[in-house]
C-alpha cells in the first residue's frame, strides 16, 4: 500500500493530457502532437514536420498533494549550425493557475539544422531526463506541467510523492488559436509566457495552440484540423508567413482565405471566429518576400528581397494582405454575424515597436509577447470584444 511518502508512478495517459490533437506511441514513451496523423500524412516539409511535434500549449493536468514530482523524457533539441545551442527548454509547473516551479531537462536528441533556408538537419541521439519539481506546497492542488513550446517532447514517465488524480472537468471555454512562429512562441524564455498562453491566461480560457513556426499557410489540412476539433472560440492570424516564404499571389490568396475559413465553417457553423493579421514587421510591410538570412554584423536578422514595384503584378507584403483580409472579413460577415477580423497592429504597432523593437526583424522579444497577449486579451476577450462573455 502507498504511503504518502512513497514513490508512485503513474502512467502519462491522454486523461491528465491538454492543448494536443494526437499523440503517438513511440519507443519511449508518449509523443503529444498538434495536428493529427491524417494531416502529418500530408505534410510537405521537415519545417511544419518538426513545428507540430514541439508542444507548445501542450500541458499535464492533475490534482494531488505531492510536493515532488519528477517528469522523465526525451526532449529533442533545435541547434543551428555555426551558431551557439540555445538554453535547455523550459518546464513551468503551475499550482492551482500559479507559476510555482521550473526545471529543465538535460540531454536529449540534437536535430542540426545545416541550412536556415531549405532546413536540412540532421539528428544526433542522446539519453533521456528528468525534470524535477520539489518543495511544492503542501495540501491538495491543481497541477499544471506546460512542456517546453520548442523542443519536441517524449513523455516517459510520472512520479509523484502522493497518488495523482485526473483533474476535475473544466467549465472553462475552450480557444483554438492558429498562426505562425509568434504565435508558437519564438523569443519567449518559457511556455506559459508565449502571447496565446498569456491571453488565454487572462480571458481565463482552455489554450489550445496551433500556432506553428514558419508554416501559417492556409494549408487545408490544418483547416481540417481546426474543423474537426471542439472549440467554443477560433482565431486565425493569417500574412507573416505567407509574405515571407513567398508562396502565392494576391490570385491564390483570396481563395485560399475563403477555402480554410469555409472549412473551419463546416465543423463551426457559429462560433465566433476572429481573423487577425499579421502584427507590423517593417521589413515585410511594403516589400515582398521571400525572407532571407542576414548575418551582417554576426547577428540573425531577417531582410526582405522581392521588389515593391511587383505588388501591382500581384506580390504579396502585409498590407497588400491586411487590405485583402479586411475586405473578406466584411464580405462574408455580411452573411456570417460570428466572423469578426482584427488588425494585428492593434496587438504590436508602431509605439510597441519603438518601446519593443523585433529583435531580429520578424519576432518579438519576452516583453513583445507580453504586450501582444495583454492586448489579445483586452481587444478580443475583454467587454464588447468578439470572444466575451455573454452576459444576460
Amino acid at each position: 500500500m502507498n504511503t504518502e511518502h512513497d514513490t508512485i508512478t503513474t502512467p502519462v495517459t491522454t486523461d491528465i493530457l491538454r492543448g494536443f490533437l494526437d499523440v503517438e506511441a513511440t519507443a519511449h514513451g508518449l509523443l503529444p502532437h498538434r495536428l493529427p496523423a491524417r494531416a502529418r500524412r500530408q505534410i510537405p516539409d521537415d519545417q511544419l514536420a518538426v513545428a507540430e511535434a514541439q508542444p507548445s500549449g501542450v500541458r499535464l493536468v492533475f490534482r494531488t498533494r505531492a510536493t515532488s514530482i519528477e517528469l522523465d523524457t526525451l526532449p529533442t533539441k533545435r541547434v543551428y549550425q555555426g551558431f551557439p545551442a540555445p538554453p535547455d527548454g523550459v518546464y513551468d509547473l503551475l499550482v492551482d493557475g500559479r507559476l510555482a516551479a521550473q526545471a529543465t531537462v538535460a540531454g536529449g536528441n540534437v536535430r542540426i539544422i545545416t541550412d536556415m533556408v531549405t532546413q536540412s538537419a540532421e539528428l544526433r541521439e542522446g539519453p533521456a531526463g528528468t525534470a524535477r519539481f520539489t518543495d511544492l506546497p503542501a495540501g491538495d492542488k491543481d497541477v499544471q506541467i506546460w512542456l517546453p513550446h520548442t523542443e519536441i517532447t517524449e513523455l516517459i514517465a510520472l512520479r509523484t510523492d502522493a497518488p495523482i488524480e485526473k483533474a476535475p472537468h473544466s467549465e472553462r471555454r475552450v480557444w483554438l488559436h492558429h498562426g505562425s512562429s509568434i504565435s508558437h512562441g519564438s523569443n519567449a524564455t518559457h511556455p506559459t509566457a508565449i502571447w496565446p498562453a498569456l491571453a488565454a491566461a487572462q480571458g481565463g480560457v482552455e489554450l489550445v495552440n496551433l500556432g506553428f513556426g514558419g508554416s501559417a499557410l492556409l494549408d487545408p489540412f490544418t483547416a481540417r484540423a481546426m474543423r474537426d476539433t471542439p472549440a467554443d472560440l477560433i482565431s486565425v492570424k493569417v500574412g507573416i508567413n505567407v509574405v515571407n516564404t513567398d508562396v502565392m499571389r494576391l490570385r491564390a490568396f483570396t481563395p485560399a482565405v475563403h477555402g480554410f475559413l469555409d472549412t473551419i465553417r463546416e465543423g463551426h457553423p457559429t462560433t465566433p471566429l476572429l481573423v487577425v493579421s499579421a502584427i507590423l514587421c517593417p521589413v515585410q510591410e511594403d516589400t515582398p518576400g521571400p525572407l532571407a538570412p542576414d548575418f551582417d554584423g554576426g547577428t540573425l536578422r531577417f531582410k526582405a528581397t522581392g521588389d515593391p514595384a511587383e505588388r501591382a503584378a500581384g506580390r504579396l507584403t502585409l498590407n497588400v494582405i491586411r487590405d485583402e483580409l479586411t475586405r473578406i472579413v466584411e464580405q462574408r460577415a455580411a452573411d456570417d454575424p460570428n466572423l469578426h477580423y482584427l488588425d494585428g497592429r492593434n496587438l504590436y504597432g508602431e509605439r510597441d515597436y519603438a518601446e519593443f523593437p523585433l529583435p531580429d526583424g520578424v519576432h518579438p522579444d519576452p516583453a513583445g509577447h507580453r504586450r501582444i497577449g495583454e492586448n489579445f486579451a483586452r481587444l478580443a476577450f475583454g467587454e464588447g470584444g468578439p470572444f466575451a462573455t455573454k452576459t444576460g
